[in-house]
């Protein structure tokens, strides 16, 4: 009984370190870049050795994917909770649209265009999750806005959640972020904003509009 109380402590503290060295690589990778922060940074932040965070992740590779995967999983997860919890389409624009803002504020657009081209197997993962989850949640959102006289009866639900995803990966495009006036954010709410005219009803305009005002 004492050696599996000691083990399940040991493995406890373990668990707690892997946790808290990633939190750390994930802060330091949206606020620097991947490329700039080393695993010597990240080992010191942690308060660890550099042998241990090799002991958790693989190379740097295997850590930036995990970070990232822990980025997509937090959205997913927000994305979720307010598809639980709003009933309403236009609250849930709202709300969506500010979780967005929120998650570009806080991301150098610079590891965008790195974790594109030096980490792969990462950025596939955020493929992945545009179409699995990004593109059903605008589907659903649209379907259920046509149900409530909020968007027009005869857009197709398909086509649309595609034009929308593609207007959020065209903001991913590599010669964005060569031009030092890019404002990531600034472009999805603008975006966001002509792409939901182009689609609302009056009824669902005078909704997105006071619900906005509600938020702010």
């Amino acid at each position: 009984m004492k050696v599996s109380i000691v083990l399940s402590e040991i493995q406890k503290r373990k668990l707690e370190t892997r946790n808290r060295i990633l939190e750390i690589a994930t802060e330091q990778f949206s606020r620097y870049g991947v490329r700039t922060v080393t695993m010597e940074d990240i080992a010191r932040l942690a308060g660890v050795s550099k042998k241990t965070v090799y002991q958790e992740f693989a190379d740097k590779k295997d850590l930036v994917k995990e970070a990232f995967e822990k980025i997509l999983e937090e959205d997913r997860t927000k994305l979720a909770y307010i598809l639980e919890t709003e009933d309403g389409v236009i609250e849930h624009l709202v709300k969506t649209s500010k979780m967005m803002r929120e998650r570009m504020k806080n991301i150098n657009p610079m590891v965008i265009m790195e974790i594109q081209k030096y980490f792969p197997e990462a950025w596939r993962m955020f493929e992945d999750f545009k179409t699995r989850v990004i593109m059903n949640d605008i589907v659903n959102v649209i379907e259920k806005g046509k149900e409530l006289g909020y968007f027009r009866m005869e857009i197709d639900s398909e086509i649309l959640a595609k034009v929308r995803v593609n207007q959020i990966t065209s903001a991913f495009e590599p010669s964005n972020f060569t031009d030092p006036n890019y404002n990531f954010a600034e472009e999805q709410v603008v975006l966001m904003d002509h792409f939901l005219h182009g689609i609302f009803t009056e009824k669902g305009r005078l909704a997105y509009a006071a619900q906005q005002a509600i938020e702010n």
